[in-house]
């Protein structure tokens, strides 16, 4: 790897977390499609790299663990290095349990159950999904402040409305638990704290819910796919002079 990556100062830069499949790989992909040198966070750098090199030339792998402090320095570090700055940082990575792999969704609502929910469970689950977004998007702020157009897209879901939850007539609502969904909510609350802060600087900060992909995140039991529910996320992040503090979805704007 090169200390510099040609034409940093022509394209621009983006870091997208658990980019090495599922939502995160077709976000970076797209990015990667509009010219954008795209850095590939990954937990395990050999899967980064295998999606890397099937994205393409601008795409380039990083190892990068948002739970673990010295990966998101190693990672700022790197891409200050190379690129100097950083136009838009997309928080994609999120786990839904922290059992092991295989869990129905039937499992999963279960274990997420208010009354009944393993603390240890939540705490694992909400330190990467919640305070590894803080972290990161703490630690990749001085990267951000070079950009003329910088931005920060949080990969939410409706299911952290709690105006959407709390109607009756919602079909997800038996779904809302303390692992998960309220983690989307505190996600929710944490984007607008960094949206207003960061106004004044003209950083946009919004979030985005992909609508109900098949992931792993659900056992793969959405409606959509991937490529579908990678769009509204790639909308957002793509406007460099759209609005901030905004929560959307596939249909539009959704209440927070």
């Amino acid at each position: 790897m090169e200390n510099q990556i040609e034409s940093s100062a022509e394209r621009l830069i983006a870091l997208v977390t658990g980019a090495n499949q599922g939502i995160g790989f077709q976000i970076a992909k797209a990015l990667a499609d509009k010219g954008y040198i795209v850095y590939v966070g990954s937990r395990n750098l050999s899967n980064g790299e295998n999606a890397a090199a099937d994205i393409g030339a601008t795409a380039y792998a990083i190892q990068l663990d948002v739970t673990e402090q010295s990966t998101i320095s190693a990672a700022v570090e790197r891409i200050g290095k190379e690129s100097g700055r950083l136009d838009l940082l997309v928080n994609n990575a999120a786990i839904s349990h922290a059992g092991e792999p295989g869990r129905t969704l039937e499992e999963m609502t279960e274990d997420g159950r208010a009354s009944t929910a393993s603390i240890e469970s939540m705490r694992r689950v909400w330190e990467t999904n919640v305070f590894g977004v803080v972290a990161l998007t703490q630690a990749t702020l001085p990267l951000l402040r070079k950009s003329a157009a910088a931005r920060i897209v949080n990969v939410s879901s409706g299911l952290g409305s709690l105006t959407w939850v709390s109607d009756p007539d919602c079909w997800a609502r038996e779904q809302f638990g303390v692992i998960y969904a309220a983690l989307k909510t505190a996600l929710n609350g944490i984007t607008m704290a960094f949206a207003i802060e960061l106004e004044k600087e003209n950083i946009k900060v919004n979030a985005v819910s992909p609508g109900f992909a098949a992931t792993a995140l659900n056992d793969f039991r959405g409606t959509d796919t991937v490529e579908v529910g990678s769009l509204e996320p790639v909308r957002v992040a793509l406007k460099t002079d759209g609005p901030t503090a905004t929560f959307t979805g596939p249909d539009g704007p959704l209440p927070w």
